[in-house]
């Protein structure tokens, strides 16, 4: 075991015991997460809704630090949805201070680690001062290439494949027997970034809630009744050991070929 998973994982946990079982050669590419629960965490302990998302953020660090050290190329976790405008308005106030607060306080670990900030969804509506520390972080880590944390912010997959058609229409540049998947792709908010290979859902709700529709088209699901304030590092891993176990056939009927990282 390399040294630098050891720290994380250390002998004699869980965690460490659960690694043993990972073929780290066929790991996940690309991590999604829908990071669900946090009001009901709050609730079933008697707390203010806005105390689950609190809580959260410390899901959020270990993740991504863990994501980091297995060496998952994109990790991208579906922070505010459009749709999440709708809740009261100082539940609203409290996520987007959070994200400010993350940025500000975890640059560092970003920059430490090699990790690049990439946000995707509409930015119109985000308000101006978390907005500037969005480019503050993607301007800091731009050059990073251990792995690339994509955050999904004021986003709806729906509105990412209008956003696509407009651009392609105010380009004018393809005609309509020139479009195919590869150059429509390449209008997404998501261009040159490879499509998940496994989609983590967390609270054990069975819905994809408008999060990356296009790129999810042969992503494996893997949903947990864990809340997200209580999903850690084993449950990660046990969400990799799943995905591992799948037999990816993108639409064949012949059993796909194993080979590095999880693609074939």
């Amino acid at each position: 075991m390399e040294t630098h998973l050891e720290d994380l994982f250390p002998p004699g946990t869980e965690e460490h015991e659960l690694l043993l079982k990972v073929d780290l050669d066929r790991l996940p590419r690309h991590i999604a997460v829908i990071m669900d629960g946090n009001g009901r965490w709050a609730q079933q302990r008697g707390l203010p809704r806005v105390q689950g998302h609190n809580a959260g953020s410390a899901a959020v660090r270990e993740i991504v630090e863990a994501s980091a050290r297995l060496g998952i190329g994109f990790l991208t976790l579906y922070a505010f949805s459009s749709e999440n405008w709708k809740r009261p308005r100082y539940e609203v106030g409290r996520l987007w201070r959070l994200l400010r607060e993350y940025l500000g306080k975890e640059d560092g670990l970003l920059v430490e680690n090699d990790l690049r900030l990439k946000v995707i969804g509409r930015r119109e509506g985000i308000p101006a001062l978390v907005l500037k520390e969005i480019e503050r972080v993607e301007t800091l880590t731009r050059e990073n290439r251990h792995m690339t944390l994509v955050v999904a912010l004021n986003y709806s997959g729906r509105d990412e494949i209008i956003d696509a058609v407009r651009r392609i229409m105010a380009e004018g540049r393809i005609s309509a027997a020139g479009l195919d998947e590869k150059a429509f792709a390449g209008h997404l908010s998501t261009a040159g970034i490879p499509d998940p290979d496994l989609l983590v859902r967390t609270s054990g709700e069975m819905r994809v809630s408008n999060f990356l529709l296009w790129q999810i088209a042969y992503t494996e699901i893997f949903v947990t009744p864990v809340l997200w304030p209580d999903f850690r590092r084993r449950h990660l891993l046990e969400a990799i050991l799943e995905f591992q176990k799948r037999d990816r056939r993108f639409g064949d009927v012949r059993a796909a070929a194993k080979s590095p990282r999880g693609r074939t």
